[in-house]
């Protein structure tokens, strides 16, 4: 049985076990604790980190860190037990997935780079990459397997909220969504560096392409984001009469 623990020290945790159920192999139990009020970063519990977690070793472009003050690659860090759990699986392996919450379970059968995609999803938004912390909210009200109707609400909504207590805080709130793009746009430079990362660092696929699934929706969502909200304008017929 392969596990993942990643916590952070808090009293008032938020605890996201995803268990991967494949056929002929052992099962796979992955765990994250989260501050629920700070979502704050995870520390994986080992000691000796993989050369390719080192922050130089495929660094992002955009990366604002230096190797003099993080040698490490936050994300790469709270990647590693992730990888070492699911290293040997093969990106369309059939697995059944259960994501356990405090209020919920949520089952379904699916494949290894789906499964693991969306719980890479989690574990990049927890870490403390400048980058990523920008989807923190998303990953404090986790859904997994989220379509890309559900992606474009939550993440509108999640940004949306942002400028409000922007606006609140006296800054001018951004109602166009072009920093939404941007943060998308920082994204996708991000997986194309950790899946140069991670081709080095698993034996099979289903990480790496866990990285594209991921990779896919930061390039789709900026265009999406226009059409799908256009569809879902008449659920809020009622706010605009």
């Amino acid at each position: 049985m392969a596990r993942l623990d990643v916590r952070a020290g808090c009293m008032d945790a938020v605890e996201i076990e995803y268990r991967l159920n494949c056929p002929e192999r052992s099962e796979r139990v992955f765990r994250v604790r989260l501050d629920s009020g700070t979502v704050a970063p995870g520390v994986p519990q080992q000691s000796l980190l993989p050369s390719w977690t080192t922050l130089q070793f495929h660094q992002c472009p955009n990366c604002p860190l230096n190797a003099a003050e993080h040698p490490r690659c936050p994300v790469a860090v709270n990647l590693v037990p992730l990888v070492h759990g699911i290293g040997d699986l093969q990106s369309h392996e059939p697995v059944q997935l259960h994501v356990r919450e405090s209020r919920r379970t949520v089952s379904a059968s699916t494949t290894a780079q789906r499964a693991v995609s969306s719980l890479l999803g989690l574990i990049m938004a927890t870490s403390a990459c400048p980058h990523t912390a920008h989807f923190r909210p998303m990953a404090r009200f986790h859904l997994p397997l989220a379509s890309m109707e559900e992606t474009v609400y939550r993440a509108t909504s999640m940004y949306l909220l942002a400028q409000y207590f922007a606006c609140r805080g006296g800054k001018r709130p951004d109602l166009d969504l072009g920093g939404l793009a941007q943060i998308y746009a920082d994204l996708e430079v991000i997986n194309r560096a950790m899946a140069q990362r991670l081709r080095g660092a698993s034996e099979e696929d289903a990480a790496v392409n866990a990285v594209v699934i991921l990779d896919v929706l930061a390039k789709t969502l900026p265009f999406a984001i226009l059409d799908e909200l256009a569809d879902m304008r008449q659920l809020f017929s009622s706010y605009l009469e």
